[in-house]
């Protein structure tokens, strides 16, 4: 098949990419100015915007070898972005960009469904192929410059007859509701990947800023003459939210074992990021929500690395979700989600295996301080049926696929709140591997989730909305304090339990930590530790 210009395949293909992959798009200004009246006019003349700037915009960077590539290119990764658009409510931002780069293959795989075949068929393969096959007819290099010319200019004049003909609604448009506009396809995941190079990729070489080497532990002695050490356990959980704890008020008990402990619960803690690849390396990072971004955290040392220049923390990090996103790159790291480091695995491998060979770890390093780190696969979505044994599937009916839209919301509810039942046991298992070291070491555990997790409430799924338009279910998170042995004799326990009504976040966590080993640095602030008000005067 033959077509007499590349322009008219430019200007078909945007039309197809208006009508065929910005379902999203449309739902959501329909929602927002509704379909009638003189509204229907102006939601057309979207349409047509789109159309045109889509035209302008492929016709810019059209030759006779760039045309077909760039259009193939963007047919494929669109009918990606319009299925998760559409199905999970999700948007493609810079930030959406790196997590999906920072993925592994098998959390990728709990995406795959047969709707993701279907828009993939029908949205990818299908019109690449056709286009791949046609066969276009190329004009001397002066009549296809003038023809080039022709296109951007009439493409120029639509855009600015409609803009100037409803300047009035695309004022409110543009100024009012600019969420809209992060729902084009493809435009926006073009501008989001171009945003997302320019932060990560075309920011010259990494010299890695170091922070706290004045950091120092001056060691407690017990009245027989021995080192006082500290072993604590820090378990980053995933996709956890604060209102899915029974310990905050949810009405499943989702926490019968932690209950059960003396634990110190905060119920207003919040993310710094409603992704695992921003929150993970923010919480740990010097910077606090409003000045960290992502050049910073990887040029700039961490907590942990603030601790080893104590020269008296060894640090562990065991990882069973996708990786530390940076964070270990400089202390010990363990990978524990295959059966060859992880010896708990059935249909994956389970957080409760990191546990094991702990204590030959702590054994081998009993001359220091021990911080280990343990980073949950948690409640990672969207199979949350998958995430517990099926001794923990308490809450029933469950739904038992990654298409959440499909099930019912008490179903995609029971199962992640099945998930929220395994962390709790985790968390006492953590508990009670370290109450036996109590004897030896001040220990304690600190439990903190990434990031909260949408379930279907207002038609959102899982995480990653841009933070400011994310809702309260993406960035408030559970966390949790267990003080074991001397340590809890070194705080006011009923003040810490009276920080139930107090707000706090992942910004806390930097200086929390330093305040947990005792270490004298000028990087750490005392008013930003939670618990530096509740220490007792030694």
């Amino acid at each position: 098949m033959k077509i007499s210009s590349q322009y008219k395949l430019i200007i078909f293909s945007s039309i197809f990419f208006t009508l065929f992959y910005n379902y999203s798009f449309f739902t959501n200004v329909i929602k927002t100015y509704s379909f009638s009246g003189l509204n229907s006019i102006y939601i057309l003349s979207t349409a047509l915007l789109l159309v045109s700037f889509l035209t302008l915009f492929f016709t810019i960077f059209s030759s006779k070898y760039t045309t077909k590539p760039l259009l193939l290119i963007t047919i494929i990764i669109s009918a990606f972005a319009a299925y998760f658009m559409d199905t999970y409510h999700v948007i493609i931002d810079d930030e959406m960009i790196r997590n999906s780069l920072q993925t592994n293959l098998s959390e990728s795989s709990d995406l795959f469904s047969l709707k993701l075949v279907l828009y993939v068929v029908f949205l990818a393969i299908f019109p690449s192929y056709f286009i791949y096959k046609l066969k276009i007819e190329y004009k001397p290099f002066r009549q296809e410059l003038f023809v080039k010319l022709k296109t951007i200019i009439l493409s120029i004049s639509i855009i600015l007859i409609i803009l100037f003909s409803f300047s009035k609604f695309y004022t409110s448009f543009f100024r009012e509701h600019k969420p809209l506009r992060y729902h084009v396809n493809p435009i926006y995941w073009i501008y989001s990947i171009g945003n997302y190079v320019n932060k990560s990729v075309n920011s010259g070489p990494i010299v890695l800023k170091e922070i706290g080497l004045d950091a120092k532990i001056i060691p407690e002695k017990t009245t027989d003459g021995k080192i006082k050490r500290e072993l604590v356990i820090m378990v980053v959980g995933e996709a956890a939210r604060a209102d899915r704890f029974s310990l905050n008020g949810y009405e499943k008990e989702t926490n019968p074992l932690l209950k059960k402990e003396d634990i110190v619960n905060f119920p207003n803690m919040y993310s710094c990021g409603t992704s695992t690849a921003q929150s993970v390396p923010c919480m740990f990072s010097i910077f606090d929500k409003a000045d960290y971004d992502y050049k910073k955290g990887i040029s700039t040392q961490n907590v942990l690395d603030v601790l080893k220049h104590t020269k008296d923390v060894d640090i562990l990090w065991r990882d069973n979700n996708s990786d530390s996103k940076g964070v270990a790159l400089r202390v010990d790291f363990e990978d524990y989600r295959t059966a060859q480091t992880n010896t708990i695995c059935d249909d994956e491998c389970r957080d409760e295996g990191m546990l094991v060979g702990l204590d030959e770890y702590i054994k081998n390093h009993k001359d220091k301080d021990i911080l280990i780190v343990l980073h949950q696969m948690g409640n990672h979505g969207p199979a949350y049926y998958k995430r517990y044994p099926k001794e923990f599937e308490k809450f029933t009916p469950v739904c038992k696929t990654n298409q959440l839209e499909q099930c019912t919301k008490e179903e995609v509810s029971n199962a992640y709140d099945n998930a929220i039942l395994y962390t709790d046991y985790f968390l006492s298992k953590v508990i009670n591997f370290l109450k036996p070291y109590s004897n030896d070491y001040e220990t304690a555990m600190l439990y903190m989730s990434d990031h909260g997790e949408s379930l279907g409430e207002n038609g959102f799924y899982l995480h990653g909305m841009p933070y400011m338009l994310a809702p309260d279910e993406q960035k408030h998170i559970a966390s949790v304090l267990w003080l074991g042995g001397e340590m809890r004799e070194d705080y006011d326990i009923e003040k810490l339990n009276s920080y139930k009504n107090e707000s706090f976040s992942q910004d806390n966590l930097f200086h929390t930590l330093l305040g947990l080993f005792e270490v004298g640095t000028d990087v750490y602030k005392k008013d930003m530790d939670i618990l530096n008000d509740s220490r007792k005067p030694e």
